[in-house]
C-alpha cells in the first residue's frame, strides 16, 4: 500500500503563498492594512475588521425634536424581533458615544433597520442624530438585544394586551404594531383576529404624538383601541385614569414604556394587584443617596484623572471628560460598560449599595462594576 503527502504539501504552499501576497499588500499600503481599506471601500462587508457598521438611508422629522433613521446593516447583523433594541456608536466631537434606540419596524424585505430619536436637551448623541445626521453617514452597530417582545398568540385564541406609552417610549412599540400590520392583507387581518389591542399613550400636545398619525390611522381601521392623552390639557395619566380608560386590565397582558415616573407608579399598581407588567426603561431608577464623589483615575490607556460628584454616572463622568469607553444599554443590564476598580468605592444608584476594591484584599485584577449605574464614593482607580 503506498501513500502521498503530495495534497498536504500543496496546501501548505498555497497557505504560505497567501499569507506572503497578504504580507506584501500590507506593506505596499503602510502605514494603512488590507484591511482599513476593505473597511474603506465595503464597511458592510462579512467580517469587516472595524465590526458590525451600518449606512444612514434616510432620516425624516417626525416632530419638531424627533426623527427617524433609516439604516442598511452589515452583512453581519443577525436580525431581531420586534420591542427589541440595538446600541449605535457615533463619533460626536472625535469621541465614540454609545446609545441605545428601539427598532421601529420589524423585519424588512430589504434587510433595513430604523431607529427614532428624540433630541434630549445636553443629549449629545440624540441632538446629533437628529439635528445633523445625514444620508451615507456610517454609525457602529451591536447586535439586537432586549425582551420586551410580544408573546405569540394561541392559535384559536384572541390574545387581550394593553400598551401604556408615554413620549420616546411609543419607539419599541410602534415596531411591534408596524410588524403586525404593515404587511399583506391577510396577514393584517389574521393579526387582527389573533390580538385585541388597547394603546394607552401619552405626549405633552397632539403635534409632540411620536408616530400620530400613524397611531391614529390603525385606531380608525379598527385594528387597536388608542386612548390618546395630551398632558398639557389632560395632566399626567393616573392609575384611577387607567382603570377607568380600560376596566378590563386584569385580562390583558400588559406591556409599559415611558419616563421613570410612569413605570415605577405603573409597576407599584401592577404589584399591589398581584398582576404582571413587562416593562422597557431607557435609564435605571436612581434612589436619592448622600455620596461623596471623588476623583475617577483611569489608570490603564486612557491615563485621566476625573473630578464627579456622587450623583453622576462614572460612565457619564467620564465621557463628558473626554474619556473613550465602553458602553451599552446605559441601564444595567447588558454588562457592556463593564470595568475592573483597582481600588476606591462606588455605590450603586439603583440601590446605593457600596462596591469596594481594596489593594491586596480583593482579586489582583480588581473588582468589576458596571460604570453605567455606579457613582464614585470617594477616590476610585479604574483600570481602562
Amino acid at each position: 500500500m503506498s501513500t502521498t503527502t503530495a495534497a498536504p504539501d500543496a496546501t501548505a504552499r498555497t497557505g504560505r503563498l497567501r499569507t506572503g501576497f497578504r504580507s506584501l499588500l500590507d506593506a505596499a499600503v503602510t502605514p494603512l492594512s488590507v484591511d482599513d481599506l476593505l473597511d474603506h471601500f465595503a464597511p458592510l462587508r462579512t467580517g469587516a475588521a472595524a465590526g458590525l457598521q451600518g449606512r444612514i438611508v434616510s432620516v425624516h422629522k417626525e416632530t419638531a425634536d424627533a426623527a427617524t433613521l433609516v439604516i442598511k446593516p452589515g452583512k453581519d447583523w443577525a436580525g431581531h424581533i420586534p420591542g427589541q433594541y440595538v446600541r449605535v456608536g457615533v463619533d460626536v466631537d472625535g469621541v465614540r458615544l454609545w446609545r441605545t434606540y428601539s427598532l421601529t419596524h420589524g423585519p424588512r424585505r430589504d434587510g433595513q433597520i430604523s431607529i427614532t430619536v428624540k433630541a434630549i436637551p445636553d443629549g449629545a448623541v440624540s441632538q446629533h442624530l437628529v439635528r445633523e445626521a445625514r444620508a451615507g453617514q456610517m454609525i457602529q452597530l451591536a447586535q439586537a438585544e432586549g425582551d420586551f417582545v410580544l408573546t405569540p398568540p394561541v392559535a384559536g385564541r384572541t390574545h387581550k394586551l394593553l400598551l401604556v406609552t408615554a413620549g420616546s417610549g411609543i419607539t419599541p412599540v410602534i415596531g411591534m404594531l408596524r410588524n403586525l400590520y404593515s404587511r399583506n392583507e391577510a396577514s393584517v387581518e389574521a393579526a387582527r383576529a389573533a390580538y385585541d389591542i388597547v394603546l394607552v399613550h401619552s405626549a405633552m400636545k397632539r403635534d409632540e404624538v411620536i408616530f400620530g398619525a400613524e397611531l391614529r390611522a390603525h385606531a380608525a381601521a379598527g385594528r387597536l383601541r388608542l386612548v390618546e392623552r395630551h398632558t398639557d390639557t389632560d395632566g399626567l395619566l393616573t392609575t384611577a385614569d387607567l382603570e377607568t380608560e380600560v376596566p378590563d386590565l386584569a385580562e390583558r397582558t400588559a406591556y409599559a414604556c415611558g419616563p421613570a415616573g410612569l413605570l415605577d407608579t405603573l409597576e407599584a399598581f401592577y404589584d399591589e394587584r398581584r398582576l404582571t407588567l413587562h416593562t422597557e426603561r431607557f435609564r435605571p431608577t436612581v434612589v436619592d443617596v448622600d455620596a461623596e464623589g471623588g476623583t475617577l483615575t483611569f489608570a490603564g490607556a486612557a491615563a485621566t484623572t476625573v473630578e464627579t460628584d456622587g450623583s453622576v454616572p462614572i460612565l457619564d463622568a467620564a465621557e463628558s471628560a473626554g474619556v473613550l469607553m465602553p458602553s451599552g444599554c446605559r441601564m444595567g443590564i447588558c454588562m457592556g460598560c463593564v470595568l475592573p476598580m483597582k481600588s476606591g468605592a462606588v455605590r450603586d444608584l439603583r440601590t446605593g449599595e457600596l462596591t469596594v476594591a481594596v489593594p491586596g484584599e480583593t482579586h489582583p485584577d480588581g473588582v468589576k462594576i458596571q460604570t453605567c449605574i455606579s457613582a464614585a464614593a470617594g477616590d476610585c482607580t479604574l483600570d481602562h
